[in-house]
Formats: C-alpha cells, sequence, structure tokens
C-alpha cells in the first residue's frame, strides 16, 4: 500500500499523454496494441485485425478532412472493425455524412455514431477527458480482476465510451470500475461480447514442460 500512490500517477499521467498526443480525428491508441513486439499477444484482436483497425482510422479521418473540412471536431476509433465516431460537428447532416463515409470505408463492420450537434469541444475539456480515459485505465489496472489491455476507452465531454472483446463478466465489471471515477458523467458500452469458452480459446496457453532427455546407460 506504500508504494501505490508513487505508481499509479506515472501510470495516469503515461496514458493521458499517449491520449493527448493522438486527439483530434484520430483515436487514443489501446495500451498495448501496437503492432510488433511481445505486446500484440496481450490484444484479443488478430494481428491482421490490428493493421485494418489501424488502417480504418487512418483513411476514415483523412476522407473526413476531405469531406467535411477542419471545421469539425471527429475522433475515429476502430476495434476489431467496429467503429466509434464522437466529437462534435455543426449540423445534424455533417453526423450524417461523417457516418456514410465510414460505411464506405473497407473493412468496417459497424458504425456507432456518437457525434453531437454542437459548438467543438475546448482544448481544456478534451484534456480533462484524457485525464478521465487515463484514470479508468489505471482503476482498471489496479482491480486486478479485469484483464486492462482487453479494453479501449474513449472519453468526449465526460462520457466514457468502453471497447473491446470482452465476456458479460468483464463488461460488467469494466462498467463497475468506470463509475468508481470521479469525472465520469455516463458510460457507454461499444463491446463485442464472447463467451467465456471463446475467451480461454483466444487466452495464451502455458508451454508444456519439455520431456526429460533419456539418461544413458554406463
Amino acid at each position: 500500500m506504500k508504494n501505490f500512490a508513487a505508481f499509479k500517477l506515472p501510470r495516469i499521467f503515461a496514458w493521458v499523454m499517449l491520449t493527448a498526443g493522438l486527439s483530434a480525428c484520430v483515436a487514443p491508441l489501446m495500451v498495448g496494441g501496437f503492432v510488433g513486439g511481445t505486446m500484440v499477444a496481450s490484444d484479443r484482436r488478430t494481428s491482421g485485425a490490428q493493421l485494418e483497425d489501424q488502417g480504418i482510422e487512418i483513411r476514415a479521418s483523412s476522407r473526413i478532412r476531405e469531406q467535411i473540412g477542419s471545421g469539425v471536431h471527429i475522433n475515429v476509433t476502430s476495434y476489431n472493425r467496429q467503429v466509434l465516431l464522437t466529437g462534435e460537428v455543426t449540423k445534424a447532416q455533417e453526423k450524417q455524412l461523417a457516418e456514410q463515409i465510414l460505411i464506405r470505408v473497407e473493412n468496417v463492420r459497424s458504425v456507432v455514431n456518437e457525434l453531437a450537434t454542437a459548438p467543438n469541444s475546448s482544448m481544456s475539456d478534451r484534456a480533462n477527458d484524457a485525464l478521465i480515459s487515463g484514470k479508468v485505465k489505471a482503476s482498471m489496472v489496479d482491480s486486478r480482476d479485469v484483464f486492462a489491455n482487453a479494453f479501449k476507452v474513449v472519453t468526449e465531454r465526460g462520457t466514457v465510451y468502453l471497447m473491446g472483446r470482452v465476456t458479460q463478466r468483464e463488461a460488467t465489471r469494466a462498467v463497475e470500475i468506470a463509475r468508481g471515477v470521479s469525472g465520469v458523467q455516463k458510460i457507454i458500452r461499444v463491446f463485442e461480447i464472447i463467451t467465456e469458452e471463446e475467451l480461454k480459446t483466444l487466452q495464451p496457453q502455458p508451454p508444456s514442460e519439455a520431456a526429460p532427455a533419456p539418461t544413458s546407460k554406463p
């Protein structure tokens, strides 16, 4: 308990720095979600799905800038080809257009359109959202009864969106954890629910013990 505060604070700020650096049109990537290296094994998506998600976010953000412009604040977050749209647009037509753009992007499976027709959020609002996301992720890590890397957390205007391939048990527990974080006003689940049996197949199997070497006879 003595070292808890010492380690929790840097972890939150590390997440905030990552989130803030990837704000605007490109949504924050999940910790441990990059392709290449050991962290890929902790992601419940295949390596191909992770690459597809990155490509979806890049292509969608580019097309939105081209067709809607840079005056709106639209975040694109893709997880296992399910795309979440968050942020603000100036009129309802832009919200509809953004969704139509996403539907036409290669490899997109479904779109959850959470864009608000409202003035763009301020930099302080976005910084506060980044802090909330960091605290939610840190709380998941500290809880020790959920696998934090199975979740992607996106926060917009105090509303927390939870994404990931998780069981109903994990989903319920993640919502409980997020509710306990200060600043969270609302939680929206954007999960892909899997069964406990499916989860077992996704978990890395421990290496089998090597057979003992035969002893040589004298």
